[in-house]
């Protein structure tokens, strides 16, 4: 079996994804141990390139389609489809994957989609364009329910991963409260400052993606133990997951600006990682966390919007350090028991067969 995933992403010099398309990296990259897989990508430059077993094929120059950097589309990668068996769409509403799906279907050839969240314009804007996939390849039960696809035989939650090995837990004591994740309204961070006692530090890691936001933190931080981290590598990021007392994703549908969104998170990447850093888990009842926290037991689900419900469990879990290792290791038995990418990549390589024999 031949599989070509393509991500609608900048792939930096660097050749680090961020943000969502992460995902379909990881993915792809431990798809490649199983099978033939190739991961086309866009970028400032053209080129090849191998990593581990993957191959990369990065289209440069790309036409970004209204100005919108996350709509990139390059017509090389019409050719680059030659010889597939499957093709997976990372990202339904750009104009990469309808040109992909309208290319695999002339080809007969079979073609999958993975919502990550965002889009930008494209047909689907004007028409449905679910029909023109194989199969819908969702991250969580919230984002099937939420593109009304629960009734659709041909819909399935294939879940997120983590490399366990990677991210593990270490000697590290367990001290203050860490977010990871870009800086956002959204996110819901600034009950988490609110939250956060006198007595705690707080890390911020993450880019940031809102100068406005990120100004606004500042003034709320200001007399408490918070510090913000903007550049933080793999390294330090497993690192930082490894100290902290636990893992917070405070996201709200409200941000403290009046504005709404229906998908503040599809899955919650960040909540896994610290999770199998032996990290216990505090999210809100938002989207799919729930999905991922079992309360109680790896940790604690709050209201959103609630910083007084966000203080209270983080100072429970300040003042029963047993107990929170308990929920730190409970978190890690979770992440290895459910959420791995082999596992991830055993419920695709299922379900391209599946949908194959069909």
């Amino acid at each position: 079996m031949r599989i070509v995933h393509i991500v609608p992403a900048t792939f930096g010099d660097d050749g680090v994804f961020g943000g969502g398309e992460r995902y379909a990296f990881e993915l792809a990259r431990h798809m490649a141990r199983s099978a033939n897989t190739r991961l086309i990508a866009f970028g400032e430059r053209d080129r090849r390139e191998r990593i581990g077993g993957l191959e990369v094929r990065v289209i440069g120059h790309p036409w970004y389609v209204r100005g919108q950097r996350g709509n990139p589309i390059g017509f090389a990668m019409i050719g680059e489809l030659r010889g597939a068996d499957i093709v997976h769409c990372h990202q339904q509403h750009v104009v990469a994957s309808s040109v992909a799906a309208i290319a695999s279907r002339l080809a007969r050839r079979r073609v999958f989609v993975t919502d990550l969240g965002g889009g930008g314009w494209d047909v689907s804007a004007y028409i449905s364009t679910d029909r023109w996939y194989d199969g819908h390849l969702h991250l969580s039960e919230y984002s099937r329910r939420l593109s009304g696809h629960e009734e659709m035989r041909n819909a399935h939650v294939i879940l997120g991963g983590v490399d366990g090995e990677k991210f593990s837990p270490g000697a590290a004591r367990r001290a203050g409260v860490l977010y990871a994740g870009r800086i956002l309204p959204h996110k819901g961070i600034n009950d988490l400052v609110d939250a956060i006692a006198p007595e705690l530090e707080l890390r911020i890691v993450g880019r940031v993606a809102d100068q406005r936001f990120l100004a606004d933190l500042r003034r709320r931080a200001a007399g408490k133990r918070v510090s913000f981290e903007h550049e933080a590598d793999d390294a330090a990021l497993i690192e930082a997951y490894r100290g902290a007392l636990c893992v917070v994703l405070p996201s709200v549908y409200r941000t403290m600006y009046g504005e709404e969104t229906r998908v503040p998170e599809l899955l919650g990447q960040t909540l896994l990682e610290g999770m199998a850093c032996g990290a216990p888990a505090i999210c809100t009842r938002v989207a799919s966390l729930p999905e991922i926290v079992a309360d109680g037991v790896t940790g604690f689900i709050v209201p959103p919007n609630d910083p007084a419900a966000l203080a209270d469990r983080i100072g429970w879990l300040a003042a029963h350090p047993e107990e929170a290792a308990a929920m730190g290791a409970a978190a890690r038995r979770r992440v290895l028991e459910k959420f791995t990418w082999p596992s991830v990549v055993r419920r695709c390589l299922d379900i391209y067969a599946g949908e194959a024999r069909g």
